[in-house]
C-alpha cells in the first residue's frame, strides 16, 4: 500500500527549493560555462523526484532505505545550498550599496559585477558544510564523549561522598546500524567503574523488537548498586499505527521484558532505596512526562513513602518535567536526570559557544543546570533518530560524582 503524499507541503518546499537553486545557479554563472548551467538543474530536480517517490512508498517493504538515502542527500544539498545563497545575498547587498554610493557621488547607478572572491567563498563554505555533514553521518553519530560533572550538596549523606553514577539516554536502537561502534560505547561506559548506572528513556524508536540485536551489548553494563531505567516518549509506540490497542500494549510489555533481560530495573512511578554504610539515598523514576509528548508520569506516586529530607535522585526522560513540577516541589529532589532533546544532534559547543536550534523549544537542553539548590542534568543522548548523524552535539556518556560540601 502506497503512502498518501502530503502534496501541498511538498509542493511549497519544491517551489522554494527550486527558486533558491535558481538563484544559486545565477550567482555561479560568472565561473561556469553557459552550456553547463542547464545541466546543473538535473541533479536537484531528480533528487526531488526520487525523494517524493520514496516518500509515497514508505509503507512498501524494501523502500525505506531509498527514502532514508534521498532524504539525507536532500538535507545535505539543501543546507549547503542555503549557506552558498546566504553568502551571495550578502555579496548582492554589497553590490547594491556600492551602486547607491556611486549614484550619490556621480549621479548614475552602476551595479557592480559580482566579485569572484564572493563566489569562491560561497563555494568553499558550502563545500565545508557538505564535508561536515558527511562526517556527522559516517562518524559523528558514534563519536561517544565522556562528560564529567562533580556536584556538591551540603545534605548528601557522608557515606555517599564520592559516589559516582553513569547516565546514558535515548539509545533509539531502531536507528543503530553499527554493532561494533555501539560496543565501543558500552566499553566506555564500563571503563568508568561507576557505582550506579541509569538510563533515562527511549530505548527504541517505536517497536520493542528494535532492541533485540543489541540486548547482548547493553546487558554487559554492570554497576555495584545496580542498573536502573525509565521509559521515554518513543517507548510507548505512539508514533506508528498498530493493528489494535491490544497489540500496542503487548509491544510495551515486551519492551519492559527486554529492560529486565538486559538487566535494567525499570522504575515506573516508583522509587528504590540505595544503602551504604547504614545511610541511604532515594532513587525514583517516573513514566514519561513531557509537555507535548504525553504527561503519563505520576511524581507523587513515585515519591510516596519518602521523607522530605531524604536525599533524592529522579529519573525523568523529558526536561520540561523539571521545569513544570520538579524544581519547586515541596519535597526537595536534589538531582534530576533527563534526556530527550538530543541537542537536536546539531549545534555548536566550542570556544565558549553553546548553541543548538533545540534551545528555541527547551529552556535547558544539555548539561547541568542548578536552581533553588536543585540540579538537572540533560544528557545529549547515546543514539540518534531522524537525521542519521550528529554534528557538533556528540553522543554522550555522563559521569556524575556526588560530593558533600
Amino acid at each position: 500500500m502506497k503512502r498518501k503524499l502530503p502534496f501541498v507541503p511538498l509542493l511549497i518546499f519544491a517551489v522554494i527549493f527550486l527558486l533558491i537553486n535558481g538563484y544559486a545557479l545565477s550567482a555561479l554563472a560568472p565561473v561556469i560555462a553557459a552550456p553547463l548551467l542547464p545541466w546543473l538543474w538535473v541533479f536537484p530536480v531528480l533528487l526531488l523526484i526520487v525523494f517524493s517517490f520514496s516518500l509515497s512508498r514508505l509503507s512498501v517493504d524494501g523502500q525505506k532505505n531509498l527514502f532514508k538515502i534521498s532524504a539525507h542527500v536532500l538535507l545535505v544539498y539543501f543546507v549547503s545550498l542555503l549557506v552558498f545563497v546566504l553568502t551571495e545575498v550578502l555579496t548582492d547587498i554589497y553590490r547594491v550599496i556600492a551602486g547607491g554610493i556611486n549614484y550619490l557621488s556621480k549621479g548614475n547607478f552602476i551595479y557592480p559585477e559580482r566579485p569572484l572572491n564572493g563566489i569562491y567563498l560561497g563555494i568553499l563554505l558550502s563545500s565545508t558544510i557538505i564535508i561536515v555533514f558527511i562526517y556527522g553521518i559516517l562518524k559523528g553519530k558514534y563519536a561517544y564523549r565522556i562528560i564529567k560533572h562533580s556536584l556538591y550538596f551540603d545534605d548528601l549523606p557522608a557515606a555517599f561522598d564520592g559516589f559516582k553514577l553513569v547516565q546514558i539516554s535515548d539509545v533509539h536502537a531502531g536507528s543503530l546500524n553499527n554493532p561494533k561502534a555501539v560496543q565501543k560505547g558500552i566499553d566506555l561506559i564500563n571503563r568508568q567503574e561507576a557505582d550506579l548506572f541509569v538510563f533515562t528513556g527511549d530505548l527504541v524508536n517505536n517497536k520493542a523488537e528494535e532492541i533485540k540485536p543489541y540486548i547482548n551489548h547493553f546487558s554487559q553494563i554492570k554497576a555495584p548498586f545496580g542498573q536502573f531505567s525509565v521509559l521515554g516518549n518513543h517507548d510507548y509506540g505512539d508514533y506508528v499505527k498498530w493493528e489494535s490497542d491490544a497489540v500496542k500494549r503487548e509491544n510495551l510489555q515486551q519492551l519492559k521484558n527486554y529492560h529486565a533481560e538486559i538487566g535494567f530495573k525499570l522504575l515506573l512511578d516508583e522509587h528504590v532505596t540505595l544503602e551504604k554504610n547504614g545511610q541511604k539515598i532515594v532513587l525514583a523514576g517516573i513514566e514519561n512526562w513531557g509537555l507535548g509528548f504525553g504527561e503519563r508520569g505520576d511524581l507523587e506516586k513515585a515519591l510516596k513513602g519518602t521523607a522530605t529530607d531524604d536525599f533524592k535522585i529522579l529519573l525523568s526522560h523529558d526536561p520540561s518535567h523539571w521545569e513544570a513540577q520538579v524544581k519547586n516541589h515541596p519535597s526537595k529532589i536534589h538531582l534530576s536526570l533527563a534526556g530527550h532533546t538530543h541537542g537536536m544532534q546539531f549545534g555548536i559547543e566550542a570556544l565558549g559557544l553553546k548553541w543548538s536550534p533545540v534551545q528555541f523549544r527547551y529552556k535547558h537542553w544539555a548539561g547541568v543546570k542548578e536552581e533553588n539548590g536543585r540540579f538537572l542534568n540533560v544528557n545529549r543522548g547515546f543514539g540518534f533518530i531522524g537525521f542519521s548523524g550528529r554534528i557538533g552535539i556528540w553522543p554522550e556518556i555522563t559521569v556524575i560524582e556526588l560530593k558533600k560540601t
